[in-house]
């Protein structure tokens, strides 16, 4: 059993939530705080009434606390081994953890493991952690063990790139660096593909695990076909499309380090290859010159809103990119269309590009609707974990 100093009590009726299990109270649901609470604190939330509900970490901002626990528990070693382990068997009893063809995996995503706050990558032996508060980064030593009880002689590394994911204003200056052993080998393989993973200076943990499954099913498409991959980053989905027998295989980003990653990862699995090339330019310009060229279009942006706050601009930037995307692809041709912003519902997201489709005049058809992969898990008590939605259109 836990005893805190630190407290907090909610306002009458602000329990609702908790009871249903949801992860995150919310600063307006506090009545009052005992003790003296700082950001990463471990918190104590009570009822109204004085009934204990759950604990968790205790931050600055709307969500105040990210709840660990529902039960009464001591939050020491064992716990974070018992969860990470969890997490673990997950992914092995979804077939991810021993494939030959496959050595990438998110092992922790977040509040979809009952870890909110932590997410984990896993690519070729070395876990590549980000800590999204900062609770969670005071934990990051029982966090390493944990992970290296769990997964043994699979981990060569654990590396921290959360420099850039932590709240700017905690004073505890994180530097990204290496949390166990050391990796000089930077290169994973997905579905049989290999691929570079910058986790020292990309995105992210160094690649977007979360569209291994929309690439799968985009290679199904790709045959014969003129295929475009806007925002390619490192060009996952030009891989894909050329293993799949596209003709051709056009790469756009306006990072010219994106640029340079994408033809590297095409040369590790089509070396010297002439389908692909690859531009470095603005998406709505070259989408401008691109009318009725492409019989595959991807269209993946990085998040047009992370805040509810400028959800409308967002909006307007989906409806945007996704008529001109309609306008430009040929008769016949598909698109796969996403948004990774999690302010963005999946009903929201298809009726911007109901409205986009509708203001171009075309007939277009939903042949799928996409989502993230089971490794990136969404808690049934937390539907805000959804943040990946994806549509593929066929146009006429």
């Amino acid at each position: 059993m836990l005893h805190l100093m630190n407290k907090i009590i909610l306002k009458p009726g602000k329990d609702r939530s908790v009871f249903r299990y949801h992860p995150w109270i919310f600063s307006g649901a506090i009545a009052k705080t005992e003790g003296k609470l700082q950001e990463g604190d471990l918190v104590r939330v009570y009822s109204s009434d004085n009934q204990y509900l759950a604990t968790g970490h205790y931050q600055i901002g709307s969500i105040a606390v990210r709840i660990l626990t529902f039960e009464d528990e001591e939050i020491g070693y064992s716990f974070w081994l018992q969860r990470i382990t969890a997490a673990y068997h997950m992914r092995r009893a979804i077939g991810l953890t021993d494939r030959a063809d496959n050595d990438t995996f998110r092992l922790i995503h977040g509040e979809g493991d009952n870890l909110p706050g932590l997410v984990v990558d896993y690519y070729a032996g070395v876990a590549v952690v980000q800590f999204h508060s900062v609770g969670m980064y005071l934990e990051r030593e029982n966090i390493t063990r944990a992970l290296l009880e769990t997964l043994g002689n699979r981990l060569t590394a654990i590396y921290d790139k959360s420099e850039s994911t932590l709240p700017y204003k905690a004073a505890i200056d994180p530097h990204n660096g290496y949390l166990y052993g050391k990796a000089d080998h930077f290169i994973a393989q997905e579905n049989g593909l290999k691929f570079n993973v910058d986790w020292l200076e990309g995105q992210k943990t160094g690649f977007f695990i979360d569209q291994r499954e929309n690439r799968h099913l985009l290679e199904k498409y790709a045959g014969n076909k003129q295929v475009l991959n806007m925002f390619c980053y490192t060009g996952g989905f030009s891989f894909y499309a050329m293993r799949g027998g596209a003709r051709s295989v056009h790469s756009v980003d306006v990072s010219t380090r994106a640029i340079e990653l994408a033809k590297q990862n095409v040369a590790l699995n089509f070396p010297g290859d002439r389908r692909h090339e690859a531009f470095a330019e603005e998406a709505f310009r070259f989408l401008e010159q691109s009318h009725n060229k492409y019989d595959l279009i991807i269209l993946d942006p990085p998040a047009f809103a992370k805040h509810q706050n400028v959800l409308n601009n967002a909006i307007q930037g989906y409806k945007k990119l996704n008529r001109k995307g309609i306008e430009v692809v040929k008769p016949g041709g598909i698109i796969f269309t996403f948004s990774c912003s999690q302010v963005m519902t999946k009903e929201l997201f298809r009726q911007t590009v109901f409205t986009a489709a509708a203001n171009t005049g075309r007939k277009v058809r939903i042949l799928h609707q996409l989502t993230q992969p089971a490794d990136h898990p969404v808690s049934i008590y937390h539907p805000e974990g959804e943040y990946l939605k994806g549509l593929v259109l066929y146009v006429e």
